[in-house]
């Protein structure tokens, strides 16, 4: 029953989000959860409900931007009969129904102002009217919202309540994106293909090949987690061969093959002469015979791995071992510097 099981991940960013959600989970405050669309915003909810006193009570949701103005109010608060045409019988908000448990409140950036001002109420108060009804009705909800608009700008415009956020603003878990836990892209892509498998009736995952995992993780990810799910599961379904591993990610799903036929020969055609960097790279390293050419036999991946130490090294002793410096140098994010520091084991964890 619990979606907490799919919070998969290693990395320092989202271990340390993990950890945060925990120590706020048994404090009776309202909290606001602030990251990118398809980050797991709804699963890190989940994980505060459920490791709270109140998890053994409902746990409702709302998503704030699917609904117009006078609809949201009416399904937060619930309406009586007659309050509106059409409205033949007392309606049960998602405020009573989440009576003794948590409400999470999804794109909460989209409620209206008269909406908002009513989550002030019930947040300072505890109370709360129907839509159409004059009885003040007592709620023991716990509120968690969550958002991927910069909610200080908007309320610095005038477009969010400043006095709602500061009563959210007890403390904010702030999700990190997926291009900034580049350790948990192939775990993750792995946990969904082996579902994928499975629901293909294959007996087992043969993995992705070196060529598809570099596209893994070298892909920018503007989509997150949701994006990676789908991206993935597509992969496995085209690749459709249970005992070979996937070699060819498919991104984009809209590009028609003849376009994708005419893009890999234009790559193809760009890629059949060295460039001079290449040919630079080559050189310097040894394994060049100072013409763009290669000695072979070479063992590749190790050749690979060299290459990726020496300029890790390089970058590293020009930043003074100032690994955001040698980052930046890198174009890499810090925790992407990390993850491939310790997978080289060329420093420490501290």
């Amino acid at each position: 029953m619990r979606k907490t099981d799919n919070l998969i991940g290693e990395s320092e960013a989202f271990l340390t989000v993990l950890d945060q959600t925990s120590r706020l989970a048994p404090l009776d405050r309202p909290i606001l959860i602030i990251g990118e669309r398809g980050t797991g915003k709804e699963l890190i909810a989940q994980r505060l409900h459920y490791l709270s006193r109140r998890w053994d009570q409902p746990l409702v949701s709302l998503n704030c931007a699917a609904l117009s103005e006078g609809v949201i109010d009416s399904e937060l608060f619930g309406h009586e009969a007659g309050s509106f045409t059409g409205a033949k019988g007392r309606h049960q908000g998602r405020f009573e129904r989440a009576e003794n448990g948590s409400l999470f409140l999804d794109e909460l950036a989209t409620a209206p102002m008269g909406v908002q001002e009513k989550l002030l109420r019930v947040i300072e108060y505890g109370e709360y009217e129907r839509v159409g009804g004059s009885k003040t009705c007592q709620a023991n909800v716990r509120l968690i919202c969550a958002t991927n608009e910069n909610l200080p700008q908007l309320a610095a415009e005038g477009k969010f309540r400043s006095d709602l956020l500061d009563r959210l603003a007890f403390d904010i878990i702030h999700l990190p994106p997926l291009r900034e836990r580049q350790e948990d892209i192939l775990p993750l892509a792995e946990y969904y293909a082996v579902k994928m498998c499975r629901e293909l009736n294959f007996s087992f995952f043969a993995g992705f090949s070196q060529q598809a995992q570099q596209q893994l993780q070298t892909y920018p990810w503007p989509g997150n987690i949701r994006e990676l799910k789908n991206v993935t599961e597509r992969s496995v379904f085209r690749h459709s061969l249970e005992n070979e591993p996937v070699n060819t990610i498919i991104f984009d799903p809209f590009t028609p093959p003849w376009q994708q036929e005419k893009d890999n020969e234009s790559s193809n055609k760009n890629h059949t002469e060295p460039s001079s960097s290449t040919q630079e790279l080559a050189t310097s390293n040894g394994n060049g015979n100072g013409n763009g050419m290669w000695e072979l036999p070479i063992d590749f991946r190790q050749w690979q791995q060299d290459q990726e130490v020496a300029i890790l090294q390089q970058a590293l002793e020009q930043a003074q071992y100032n690994q955001r410096k040698a980052a930046d140098l890198l174009s890499l994010s810090y925790h992407q510097l990390r993850g491939l520091l310790r997978k080289y084991q060329l420093v420490g964890n501290d």
